[in-house]
């Protein structure tokens, strides 16, 4: 498949890189067209890499990964173009972190009552965005063996079909089937993304970022809550 990868940091590079390793296409869209990141991303990345602007890698792309940083998002969307977008899935791993420059836990822009994911969706109806690995370091996004266990990542989004085929992507970077979890809609990424200041906390105490959580379920218990409550 084609992919359009917006943002050229840390997380932007290693999921370009892990689409490349197995076997996609990919346009790294930054928003300098002449960024010397991207060229030597290109560089080293051999013939199915490419780079361009924003709107180059949406236009490029069957499914579009937005890995810019969170308070950034609307104004990258913007440039990428919303009819670049439309009709295709955006895959948002971004947080709408406040940072202060300091090592201490942060603040959301965006927080309990809406989340980035859902104004991902409401300002581009015609795509269909699915929240996932935000809750992860980039280098486990795309190496989960990084971390022993049966740790689990999270998709949420309206609608079934991206979901799968984030699912599908997400299989191919290494994540087995049964540790991914679906939330639900896309208000659901509410949780995923307050979930950044466990994991900052979890960063101050351990110091490095090579850890995920897992969920312990009880298999006697009797659920109390109905499927449409």
């Amino acid at each position: 498949m084609r992919f359009g990868v917006l943002g050229t940091g840390w997380v932007g590079k290693a999921i370009a890189t892990k689409l490349i390793e197995v076997g996609h296409e990919v346009r790294l869209g930054s928003r300098h067209t002449d960024s010397p990141v991207v060229a030597q991303w290109v560089k080293e990345n051999g013939d199915r890499a490419s780079g361009g602007s924003l709107a180059e890698a949406a236009e490029f792309a069957e499914i579009v990964f937005n890995c810019s940083a969170g308070l950034g998002t609307m104004e990258a969307l913007e440039a990428a173009g919303a009819n670049n977008l439309a009709d295709k899935i955006i895959i948002d791993l971004a947080n709408p972190v406040i940072a202060s420059g300091r090592i201490e836990p942060p603040t959301l822009d965006i927080a309990n009552i809406d989340s980035l994911g859902e104004r991902i969706q409401r300002r581009y109806p015609a795509s269909r965005v699915v929240k996932t690995l935000n809750t992860i370091n980039f280098n486990v996004m795309v190496n989960p063996g990084l971390v022993p266990g049966d740790h689990v990542v999270f998709v949420s989004g309206d609608d079934q079909d991206a979901k799968d085929q984030t699912a599908a992507i997400l299989g191919e970077f290494g994540w087995p089937a049964d540790r991914i979890v679906d939330l639900g809609d896309i208000t659901t990424a509410r949780g995923v993304e307050m979930y950044i200041g466990l994991f900052s906390r979890l960063f101050l105490k351990y110091r490095h970022v090579n850890f995920n959580i897992t969920i312990v379920k009880d298999p006697d218990a009797v659920p109390i809550l109905s499927p449409d409550s």
